[in-house]
């Protein structure tokens, strides 16, 4: 018997009993669902992040107080007894570390207004006390007018330049650059606008204005609303790809220098890259991992044990035509391999039911939001991989039965 004919008999046997189908198929539906869904919805926020965390470059990472991006609340109330990084820390990672070329400061804060003339923004604008090297440590350019300059910084000039969102809502049909607007009821010039760049996280490219941070603390000070002083992040910028790492460790040590630190100290700050964020994202999401799999995992389990005695019961009320079969011809190997391709089938059935499901749920918050939707191939291989070797493993004790049945005794049963 062919190979083609055998997996025809196996649609149709499986097709006859489609209520019983149906039930078996619902298990392993769910069981593979919820392990593509959650898969696929990590990688989309991996991606995502990826993609987003690049905007450190192969040539930057940051050294603030607080912990970056997903960690404890043990974390941040460790980090929250630590002083802050000053300006004057910066200065000395200027002054003392060779394989740096841009050093920049960054002080934020959010929830301001903005207006010009009769436009007011929501209180959603975030304003950064920055330094001239946030454009290109942060791989966001300036697109129209001009960045901030040493001199604008020197004379601490109430200039900004504003995200690209803001612009488009402040001076819809006006060239923004050279207009005075009112930052939080303050005056500042625009001197220029940020290229587009849209966070899927939230994050204030568009809706930002970045001044001099010696204007920013002439306004603000260096006490923030709840009386902790404000802690500086500050960018590096190493002069090649492969410096990198001896940047980092020559911070380091300018770092715990300033803040006489001993040897078997731990630091009391923070340093990551784009790669390191990535790295913390992907151990963060790994418990989510494991706990969707083991779910989905004990899901197919009951529904592989349900195969089993669905089709053990298929044999046994197909005695008669495993006899008919036999009496004709059919060889052991034959009814084997029918018996065990009904339930691989029935499986995959299932199983692509549930990729798709699966795909669908991972992607679903992709509809309300600026991630990217994904389909990751490789969990839909692994879908199918795995649902054939739950038809293999549960469809072999019912196949081998039905393969050993006595033609004689299976043509007289009743």
């Amino acid at each position: 018997m062919r190979n083609s004919d055998v997996f025809v008999m196996s649609l149709g046997a499986i097709g006859s009993n489609k209520l019983r189908s149906f039930l078996t198929l619902v298990g392993i539906v769910l069981g593979v669902a919820s392990i593509i869904g959650v898969m696929t919805a990590i990688s989309v926020m991996q991606a995502t992040m990826e993609k987003e965390m690049t905007v450190l470059g192969t040539q930057t990472f940051q050294v603030q107080k607080w912990p970056n991006g997903f960690t404890s609340n043990d974390e941040r109330r460790e980090a929250q007894k630590w002083p802050p990084v000053t300006l004057a820390e910066a200065q000395a990672i200027r002054d003392q570390v060779s394989s740096v070329d841009l050093v920049g400061t960054e002080i934020w804060d959010g929830g301001k207004t903005a207006t010009y003339k009769s436009v007011t923004t929501e209180p959603v604008i975030s304003i950064c006390g920055g330094s001239p090297e946030y454009p290109e440590n942060n791989t966001h350019y300036v697109e129209e007018g001009r960045n901030l300059s040493r001199m604008d910084m020197l004379t601490a000039r109430k200039v900004v330049v504003i995200g690209h969102a803001l612009a488009e809502q402040l001076f819809p049909f006006t060239d923004p650059i050279g207009k005075e607007i009112l930052l939080d009821g303050r005056k500042f010039e625009v001197i220029g606008v940020f290229i587009k760049k849209v966070s899927a996280f939230g994050g204030p490219y568009e809706t930002m204005a970045l001044m001099p941070s010696g204007a920013y603390t002439q306004i603000y000070g260096m006490v923030d609303r709840d009386g902790f002083t404000r802690s500086v992040n500050v960018t590096v910028h190493s002069k090649t790809p492969a410096l990198l790492n001896d940047a980092i460790e020559q911070v380091r040590q300018v770092m715990r220098t300033s803040r006489h630190l001993k040897h078997d100290e731990k630091d009391n700050f923070y340093y990551f890259t784009s790669l390191s964020q990535i790295d913390n994202f992907n151990k963060t999401t790994m418990g989510v991992k494991i706990g969707a799999f083991l779910m989905g995992a004990v899901a197919l389990l009951v529904a592989g044990i349900g195969i089993m005695n669905i089709m053990l019961v298929s044999v046994t009320e197909r005695t008669k035509e495993i006899g008919i079969r036999k009496s004709l011809g059919a060889k052991r190997k034959n009814i084997l391999a029918q018996f065990l391709l009904e339930a691989v089938v029935l499986c995959n059935v299932g199983g692509v039911i549930g990729i798709a499901l699966g795909f669908l749920l991972g992607n679903l918050f992709t509809f309300f939001t600026s991630f990217e939707a994904r389909v990751p191939i490789g969990w839909a291989v692994f879908g199918v991989v795995f649902c054939s070797l739950i038809g293999v493993v549960f469809g072999m004790i019912p196949a081998i039965k039905a393969s050993r049945l006595n033609p004689i005794d299976a043509l007289h049963y009743e």
